[in-house]
């Protein structure tokens, strides 16, 4: 069988030709060792061990699974069951549908995702950078900062529930434009139209893609895919002039510059020339209070896009009816041609020296005329026309009421923010209460660090560090001051613990917020390359050597699944092998695993 990194390049080498037609797409499905990669790349989600609708989870898997689940796409007998549906909270009290699907959609949906970003990854815009390689919510704002400079006025795209809305047959006949398979098309219409489990009564989904399905990402770019074409052609038409002309004011400065030039040239009076001397000198800095190009000039006109995901954001740098314009085409092509609604009350149209919000940032275009002197020594205006990423205080505010970590308190009208105890973590050891504290801490900073003001994390810190001690000193029935001085170390707030009878410590976070230019983690919100690493590795190759790793046994074998080595408690051989493989798995025979099963091992 070929090579699944091999199959995946072939199909990459003609992504980016727009009138290429895939064919035979669906016989990639049979090929085993693709199976073999999508199982090495989902096996460390957590998510795997939960049971889906069919009761089994990843555990207990084997190859014989997969020779089945082949046999049934072969003759197109496959159809995914229905996903169960859980709701999970969301910040504003509302709650998101998720579905959890089987193990083996799972498995088929990883090929599936696997083919799809083979073949549009590199047909996809630079402007989206929603679940994309090496694509993330830091490189979506940050070419904001770097391509937005100027903006006069920010829409802010808002689609009425996207992911539910999603047309089934505008999806399929997008696809068909580059696919030119029709038994790959039903398999997408299959997992489109499975439907949902909740509270034991069935739905069919006659629109959206499956929540929490793996193949959701890469089909809402691909279905938005359309949406980006669409505002790249509309700025080709829109973006108007080469240059600003010159203003009135720079104009007017550099005509007396040129006066005074001409009459130093002349001047032989010291005292004459010394005043003209300064004369030039005050135009500089007067002069660079202003900007070189006519900000109302009619004839020049630009138009920026960025979209992660289902948030886009659009910058203008012209009027405010070219902004109303913009919009309403934007919203005609929605309903038109996808099939989907744009929201009037949360699209919003903002002058760039008020907050717009995009992936929880607020964004402004600075207008301050604060001047340096460049390389060359001319003076030059640092932050004018800048865009700057800031976090507000209203955002930190909600975090950590969201964590139970502060309440507030008025004194003479103000809000006053004072650390509390979380009450419902004094029950939790001391490590898991540090732990819960670092991870909540640096995941929220880590966001926000790419922020001009991230200096205000600092705040969020104090808040949280004092909410510790005070969790601590609830625990114990003591004070923060004696909670300081039983931990404290060397400056340093520390937990000591026991780990397979060696003393360890671990501390409370105490790294400088210094920000950042580049981003963080590009790869935070999206499963590994397909392309880039590919190559099947240990577990299908434990498999597939068909020997016990309990009892040497040749056997055709299952990989016994467990969530989190720490769960282990040692007692059993086959746990204390997992412990000091440092494997979350362990190959067994179909005796060994119904020992283990019957915990007669």
């Amino acid at each position: 069988m070929r090579n699944p990194e091999k199959v995946l390049n072939s199909l990459n080498e003609h992504s980016k030709a727009s009138n290429y037609k895939f064919e035979r797409l669906y016989r990639i499905l049979f090929n085993e060792e693709m199976f073999y990669t999508a199982y090495q790349k989902i096996a460390s989600n957590d998510g795997c061990m939960t049971k889906g609708p069919d009761g089994h989870s990843i555990d207990n898997m084997s190859l014989a699974r997969i020779e089945k689940l082949i046999a049934s796409l072969k003759d197109e007998s496959y159809k995914p069951h229905p996903s169960r549906r859980v709701h999970i909270p969301k910040k504003n009290g509302k709650t998101r549908p998720l579905g959890i699907p089987a193990f083996e959609d799972k498995l088929v949906q990883e090929v599936t995702r696997m083919i799809l970003e083979a073949i549009y990854e590199g047909h996809f815009e630079y402007t989206s950078h929603g679940f994309r390689p090496k694509r993330s919510c830091h490189t979506a704002l940050l070419q904001v900062q770097k391509t937005f400079s100027g903006a006069k006025w920010f829409i802010e795209g808002d689609i009425k529930g996207f992911f539910d809305n999603i047309n089934h047959d505008v999806m399929i006949n997008t696809l068909r434009e580059r696919i030119s398979d029709e038994r790959f098309l039903r398999l997408i219409r299959k997992f489109l139209n499975a439907g949902y489990v909740e509270d034991w009564e069935f739905h069919k989904t006659y629109s959206g893609t499956p929540q929490g399905g793996i193949v959701s990402p890469i089909l809402a770019n691909i279905y938005l895919d359309r949406l980006d074409k669409y505002v790249k052609e509309y700025i080709r038409n829109f973006d108007k002039g080469g240059k600003r002309k010159p203003s009135k004011e720079r104009s007017e400065f550099e005509n007396e510059r040129k006066r005074v030039v001409r009459k130093l040239k002349s001047v032989k009076d010291e005292t004459e020339k010394m005043a003209l001397l300064a004369r030039l000198k005050a135009i500089e800095q007067e002069r660079t209070a202003f900007s070189s190009g006519d900000e109302m000039d009619e004839n020049y006109r630009r138009l920026k896009y960025i979209r992660y995901a289902d948030d886009f954001m659009l910058g203008v740098i012209g009027s405010k009816e070219d902004a109303s314009k913009i919009k309403e085409n934007i919203k005609s092509f929605l309903s038109e041609t996808l099939a989907l609604k744009l929201s009037d009350e949360k699209t919003l149209i903002t002058h760039t020296s008020k907050a717009a919000k995009f992936l929880g940032y607020e964004i402004t275009v600075s207008r301050d005329n604060h001047q340096r002197r460049d390389v060359r020594g001319r003076l030059r205006r640092t932050y004018g026309n800048r865009v700057r990423l800031n976090v507000s205080m209203n955002t930190l505010r909600n975090k950590l009421l969201e964590y139970g970590a502060m309440e507030i308190k008025l004194r003479n009208g103000k809000e006053v923010w004072k650390p509390k105890c979380r009450s419902g973590l004094i029950y939790n050891d001391d490590l898991e209460i540090l732990d819960r504290y670092n991870r909540e801490l640096v995941g929220f900073c880590n966001y926000y660090l790419i922020a001009n003001n991230c200096v205000l994390l600092h705040n969020f810190r104090f808040i949280m560090e004092y909410s510790m001690y005070k969790t601590f000193a609830g625990k114990y029935k003591s004070s923060v001051r004696k909670i300081n001085k039983k931990y404290r170390q060397d400056g340093r707030f520390v937990v000591k613990f026991e780990q397979k009878g060696v003393i360890k410590s671990r501390n409370f976070y105490k790294a400088s917020f210094q920000r950042r230019t580049t981003a963080f983690d590009m790869n935070y919100d999206l499963q590994p390359y397909s392309i880039g690493d590919a190559s099947r590795t240990n577990l299908t190759d434990r498999l597939k050597a068909k020997q016990c790793e309990l009892c040497g046994a040749k056997d055709d074998l299952i990989m016994h699944h467990t969530n989190k080595l720490k769960n282990l408690e040692g007692k059993e051989s086959w746990e204390r092998m997992m412990i000091a493989r440092k494997r979350k798995t362990i190959a067994l025979c179909r005796s060994c695993h119904g020992y283990r099963h019957s915990g007669t091992i």
